[in-house]
């Protein structure tokens, strides 16, 4: 048998060499399967490359094969069994009516990769794919990158913006085997009542259209792909969904050309190559019959062909829409678009039926084969010029983890979406949110769906920022008892925010249903504070114009959730400009701006950190651990005011049963110094009620003597009054006012003023002086003016009085066997501080890296956290820049030494300024890099002999951090 068949094999193999089957085959493999891999070769072997190549295509290809090629139809991207019957379906199109393209529709990565390569080996002819990736590729693909509709792109008013989407979008596409892109849309979303367009039109405004169409399909082109401007000529201005039936617009040329050709004449003029046709009727245009766009020879031709003087490639929008189908058969629709100048025929309804009709309406001579061959020509052309004859054309699956969804593509996206969001409206100031004004919040989510998690997302983002806020959703499973329950709990509240998640879908509405929008106008008859976020139709601001505050976020995906919930609290900054017109609200380039005040939650990437260099913090820190210099601990990096990296390592003690989070908290030791006692200072000098020069004589009489009757309060911050640098007193007093006595009393070890010597004696008495000024003790006083207002939730002096949930957050520093305290957790690990009912100058706070990363950044914000002043811009510029001649220290605050080595690392900035705590914390803030590096570790556990090389790590860790700065 084998035999035979070698037999048979020899012989077919002689037939094919000795006849002109090369005029019919490209390959034995075809001559023998049927089936063209993917070269066309033929019989001269021609150049692939020559105009030659491409005329016997024209000439050798049957007329119905080259009309399937005319046709793109649908795939999906996902796995797909080879036994189901789509891929059966999908199989036969390629194989047997050689279609031309496909549209790839939803999918996944690697799906359609696969699928992709499936049918790329199928096809005689190579498929040129093409997909609809309006806002990326995530419109289609999930795990790729999404981007913010393009209407939100253009509230940024940054043309690069739309560039940078168009060019990670053809990245990501060309990776995934994607030659065409559908996408920008063109259209003037002029008409609020829109049901389709919206928020995927750029503007309103024809110009702005143009600009940001153009320099999407400028990114697009940069990448070596094809972008398809749409829906020619102009769908902006309906409102009816060509999904379902047939829009008419009843203009006549004159507006079109200032107005809804505007963008396309630019666009044309900036080189693109494709164009989609629109199913609308214009009646004033072709007043001899009453046709779509896709089908009207007066638009295709005289207009975009003649008038515009476009020569690419005309691509249907989906000819199964019912404004298509609902008038014209399969095949009629395709002969009438062809006629009418339109090339690729995207998802037929019935491609063999349609195919089959065609090739009888060129026998029957109602179109030419002439005509035909245009189009089929123009494709293979592309086809030519993209290189697809020359390649296996197999999407490289192992690399597609190195070039979609990457980092800086991230970055980048994430970066718009922040820039997008836009203020509208700003009633009573409730914008930046501050949680200590509005203590309890509440959130009504609106939604169109029954998923009963829609705002969920939001809600988890909004309680980064504010610790009370409380979920309410409004969609179509909502009982009558839902509603009182609602009502009932905003009239609780100090704060309601509406967020609308009306999604846009075709054939639906995009305003909010009329039960929804009666029950939410009960909500703000209630006169709470209030603010509407829409994260959708922009329009559906009109609908609730009473609400105290007004905020755009465009889309409902948590990309644009990430991006809003910091700008209400300030912490990105806001500049965007309504690109629309909202009629009798709000004018188109309508904003409220505001700056970025406040500490954001972000990643590296997006303030300029390389995440991977910073992993090598972790192997410090891990190295640490391991070497038993702490057994846990926190490190925090601030960029740009932004907390990039927060992690926690290890556990809270050697029984490692409780691992560090990012968000436990620390005693602080001697940070206290500066994060209370300083800060509580500047404070009150702001207020003039204290002095630099304010002598301590005249607080305490026992400085009323000669020697220390000229100690200032600025020389207990420079470390300068002749104090000594420590004194025990807990071993024979116990009790704080015994402690503060001593001080007082304590005998000068030099003349005060004349050198450094740290010491904590004088932090001590300076907050006493603190609670004679104010009248509140230093804790209190802290809290109320700095911490709370602040949101630094985590900050107290004696917590475990605080919060019994907090204490369990908090790592032990030591076992104490000398004053008898065991287990020295959520209490002060400085005896003195703890003998001083926990509350002392020195030391006693206990603080997170959140909230030191906070106060970090209040400090370089001049003063300013949240929109609220704290601090004066040169108070702080005093306190933290170089004040003694003995030192180099600030006021209270240490500074990078300028010499030899410092804990601040070797690459931050001379302008370095911060504190150490001796249970083995630290923050360094660099005014120069606008950066802040937070180390908390209890290296004190279980005594103080462990955590030597702590000072070294310190450093490490800083210079790690620094290093992860792309220069």
């Amino acid at each position: 048998m084998i035999r035979h068949f070698k037999a048979v094999l020899l012989l077919l193999i002689s037939i094919f060499l000795s006849t002109g089957t090369f005029a019919q085959a490209q390959s034995l493999s075809e001559f023998l399967f049927g089936q063209r891999v993917n070269k066309n070769v033929s019989e001269k072997r021609l150049d692939i490359q020559s105009d030659e190549y491409l005329d016997s295509l024209v000439t050798n290809t049957p007329l119905k094969e080259k009309i399937g090629q005319l046709f793109f139809v649908p795939a999906e991207g996902r796995f797909t069994n080879r036994d189901s019957r789509s891929y059966t379906e999908l199989k036969e199109m390629v194989e047997k009516h050689h279609i031309g393209g496909i549209i790839f529709m939803r999918g996944d990565i690697y799906g359609q990769a696969v699928m992709t390569n499936k049918l790329q080996q199928m096809a005689k002819f190579p498929l040129w794919i093409s997909q609809d990736m309006e806002f990326g590729a995530a419109m289609r693909i999930s795990g790729t990158t999404r981007f913010t509709p393009a209407m939100g792109v253009a509230a940024t008013g940054n043309k690069r913006n739309a560039f940078m989407m168009g060019k990670i979008t053809a990245i990501e596409a060309k990776a995934l085997g994607v030659h065409q892109v559908y996408a920008p849309v063109l259209d003037v979303n002029n008409n609020p009542d829109n049901p389709v367009i919206n928020v995927r039109s750029f503007s309103g405004n024809p110009d702005m259209v143009a600009e940001f169409g153009t320099a999407f399909m400028q990114g697009v082109q940069s990448e070596g792909l094809v972008s398809t401007a749409k829906h020619f000529p102009g769908h902006g201005d309906t409102d009816v969904d060509s999904h379902s039936d047939l829009p008419v617009v009843n203009y006549d040329y004159n507006r079109l050309d200032s107005l809804e050709l505007i963008p396309f004449r630019a666009a044309i003029d900036g080189g693109i190559s494709s164009i989609m046709s629109a199913h609308i009727a214009f009646p004033y245009l072709n007043t001899d019959e009453f046709l779509p766009a896709t089908l009207d020879p007066t638009i295709l031709n005289h207009i975009l062909t003649d008038s515009l003087g476009f020569k690419g490639m005309v691509v249907t929008d989906g000819l199964e829409m019912n404004g298509i189908t609902s008038k014209y058969s399969p095949g009629r629709a395709v002969v009438r678009a062809l006629n009418a100048g339109a090339d690729i025929m995207l998802i037929s309804p019935d491609v063999y039926t349609a195919i089959n009709e065609v090739e009888d309406a060129v026998a029957q001579g109602e179109i030419t084969e002439e005509r035909i061959n245009k189009s089929f020509l123009k494709l293979m052309l592309w086809k030519q010029q993209y290189g697809l004859f020359e390649s296996q054309n197999q999407v490289d699956i192992s690399s597609l983890d190195t070039k979609i969804n990457t980092a800086h593509h991230r970055a980048v996206s994430d970066r718009i979406a922040r820039e997008s969001v836009t203020i509208l409206k700003n009633e009573k100031d409730l914008l930046p949110i501050l949680p200590s004004e509005y203590p309890s919040m509440m959130v009504i989510s609106v939604a169109d769906d029954r998923s009963g998690d829609t705002g969920s997302s939001f809600v988890r983002q909004l309680r980064d920022y504010h610790p009370n806020v409380s979920f309410h959703i409004y969609d179509n499973r909502t009982s009558e008892e839902d509603k009182r329950e609602m009502l009932r709990k905003a009239k609780e509240v100090d704060l309601v925010l509406i967020g609308s998640f009306i999604y846009l879908r075709f054939g639906q509405s995009i305003h909010l249903a009329p039960d929804q929008l009666s029950f939410l106008q009960q909500v703000l008859k209630m006169n709470k504070p209030s603010i509407l976020v829409s994260f959708g139709n922009p329009y559906v601001l009109s609908d609730l114009k009473n609400a105290d505050a007004h905020v755009l976020g465009w889309y409902n995906s948590s990309q644009q959730v990430s991006g809003l919930v910091p700008a209400l609290f300030g912490a990105s900054t806001v500049t965007s400009n309504l690109p629309i017109e909202i009629p009798g609200l709000y004018e188109l380039g309508s904003g409220i701006h505001m700056d970025h005040t406040t500490l954001r939650f972000g990643q590296p990437e997006e303030v300029g950190l390389d995440h991977n260099k910073l992993f090598e913090i972790d192997d410090i820190i891990n190295e640490a651990i391991r070497d038993s210099v702490f057994p846990g601990a926190v490190v925090g990096v601030v960029k740009d005011g932004v907390l990039a990296y927060n992690r926690g390592y290890g556990y809270q003690d050697y029984n490692k049963t409780e691992a560090v989070r990012d968000t436990d908290v620390y005693d602080v030791a001697s940070m206290t110094k500066v994060m209370a006692t300083t800060a509580s200072t500047m404070k009150l000098i702001d207020e003039e009620k204290l002095s630099l020069d304010d002598r301590i004589s005249d607080f305490f009489p026992e400085f009323d003597t000669d020697e220390k009757r000229e100690i200032t309060i600025r020389d207990i911050l420079l470390h300068q009054t002749g104090l000594p640098p420590f004194r025990v007193y807990v071993d024979s007093i116990k009790n704080r006012d015994g402690i503060i006595e001593a001080i007082k009393n304590e005998p000068l070890t030099y003349e005060p003023g004349t050198k450094y010597v740290y010491s904590d004696l004088g932090m001590i008495l300076l907050a006493e002086i603190i609670h004679k000024v104010s009248g509140l003790p230093l804790d209190t006083y802290s809290r109320k003016e700095l911490f709370f207002p602040m949101n630094m939730y985590s900050s107290f002096f004696n917590p475990a009085v605080k919060s019994s949930w907090l204490s369990r957050r908090i790592a032990p520093t030591e076992i104490d066997t000398v004053f008898g305290r065991g287990l020295v957790q959520a209490q002060v690990h400085d005896e003195r501080a703890y003998f001083m009912d926990g509350v002392a100058g020195h030391a006693g706070l206990f603080s997170s890296s959140i909230d030191i990363a906070k106060f970090s950044t209040m400090l370089l914000n001049d003063g300013v956290y949240s929109g609220r002043h704290y601090l004066k811009p040169e108070t702080i510029r005093l306190f933290t820049s170089e004040q003694s001649e003995h030192s180099g220290r600030g006021l209270g605050f240490d500074r990078k030494s300028k010499e030899g080595f410092s804990t601040a690392g070797s690459l931050a900035s001379d302008d370095t300024f911060g504190h150490l705590g001796f249970t083995g914390t630290s923050f360094w803030i660099d005014r120069e890099k606008n950066m802040v590096v937070i180390l908390l570790t209890n290296r004190t556990f279980p005594n103080r002999s462990y955590g030597k090389t702590i000072s070294q790590i310190r450093a490490r860790v800083a210079n790690a951090a620094y290093s992860a700065i792309n220069e």
